[in-house]
């Protein structure tokens, strides 16, 4: 649709002008509901003690919603800390004006990187005594004190000193100068798994941990363990913070934890009919014909392929929904385009709007349906959407998140 109102950019299109939040719907796009992430961080902390912060975890672009504004959504709605994987995602939240604090979870390890984190302060990760050393050192000669969050191995074997040398790893960066601890944690492996025999050991350890810490006389400000599936099943594990991120985002870690809290998802993923044609029995659909027609069939293009996120694995597989009813997906999965068996869809014109993943009107498709079909997790489906797919907020005026 073309308005006359002028856009931001003065752009026109003879003496109309173009609706930009109409444009970028044209094709494939991402809508988010940023009302559905407060609502998650209220429903989290409403299973937390009043004691027990809430860190919001946007590393990956917040999971591909867009980093910036779930962050400053969920701060407003009442998380306190933020979480991001890499030094780049922290400037890009500070340069927006984000001034809450921010943990950076991946490992730091030269110079350069220190003093940028100090710059924009930042707090940094810490895994083991060789990369306290070498903050200690360069913030020394840069005459700054950086606060640091101490990472304890016990039992996910990634980053981390291991739990049974915490303790020292502790003490070491107490003594050093120039930084200042701001907590000790530790991330679990199986925490989504019904059984909690693992998580259990990994509970036992980093207490053990901790107690021999404490015999040193040093008692750490804070301490965080659990993820979103330990948030939602064991409060015993919830300590000073919890760091909540597929939650945030609507999704459950695990089947069985879906009882625990009520979470609406945030994400939905659609894209627009671009033709519709008839097609003769015997026919072959997209590069390989990996589908041939056994009869006569309507088929509609649809504008998002692979270099969408839309995986060429799901192609012959992949379900969508459009006026509230399910339709197959025929052929390969393109880059830009797919195609979709709509015989049973009477008058679809050109323009109509497919759910890939969402809701429409009784009907649903969820991130974990795809991840059950490519035999992965919902994390990867989510990260999986690439940027030319705009985020749309679908609450462009939205009120107070502070309920």
């Amino acid at each position: 649709m073309l308005s006359r109102k002028p856009t931001p950019n003065g752009l026109t299109v003879g003496r109309y002008t173009p609706n930009l939040s109409e444009i970028i719907r044209q094709r494939a796009w991402i809508e988010i509901d940023h009302h559905a992430i407060a609502h998650n961080v209220h429903a989290i902390k409403q299973i937390l003690s009043p004691s027990t912060e809430l860190m919001a975890v946007v590393k990956a672009d917040a999971y591909g919603h867009g980093a910036l504004k779930v962050a400053q959504t969920a701060l407003q709605a009442g998380a306190s800390w933020l979480a991001i994987a890499t030094l780049g995602e922290g400037i890009e939240l500070r340069e927006a004006g984000i001034a809450a604090p921010i943990l950076i979870l991946g490992a730091i390890n030269t110079p350069e990187e220190i003093a940028t984190i100090a710059h924009w302060k930042l707090q940094p990760t810490l895994c083991n005594p060789q990369q306290a050393l070498i903050f200690s050192e360069t913030l020394s000669k840069i005459g700054q004190t950086l606060p640091v969050h101490l990472k304890i191995d016990t039992g996910m074997s990634r980053l981390g000193t291991i739990w049974h040398e915490a303790a020292d790893f502790v003490q070491l960066v107490h003594q050093l100068p120039n930084l200042k601890m701001k907590s000790v944690y530790s991330h679990l492996a199986t925490a989504d798994d019904p059984d909690p025999t693992i998580m259990r050991l990994q509970h036992q350890r980093f207490e053990k941990a901790i107690s021999e810490i404490k015999a040193q006389g040093i008692t750490p400000p804070r301490l965080h363990f659990a993820n979103s599936a330990a948030t939602l099943s064991d409060r015993s594990v919830h300590y000073d913070l919890v760091r909540v991120g597929l939650g945030l985002y609507g999704l459950y870690p695990a089947p069985h934890l879906r009882s625990t809290v009520d979470l609406k998802p945030v994400l939905q993923v659609k894209a627009r009919i671009t033709q519709v044609k008839t097609i003769p029995p015997g026919t072959g659909v997209s590069y390989g014909y990996q589908f041939i027609s056994d009869r006569e069939l309507r088929i509609a293009v649809v504008g998002i392929g692979y270099a969408d996120g839309v995986s060429r694995n799901l192609s012959n597989r992949l379900e969508v929904l459009i006026r509230g009813k399910r339709v197959r997906q025929i052929g390969a999965i393109t880059m830009d385009q797919l195609m979709l068996d709509v015989s049973n869809i009477p008058h679809l014109q050109a323009g109509e709007v497919v759910t890939l993943i969402g809701k429409d009107q009784d009907e649903e498709i969820t991130a974990d349906e795809w991840a059950t079909q490519l035999g992965t997790i919902s994390w990867e489906i989510l990260c999986g959407f690439k940027h030319r797919l705009p985020r749309v907020s679908i609450h462009q005026n939205p009120e107070n998140f502070n309920l």
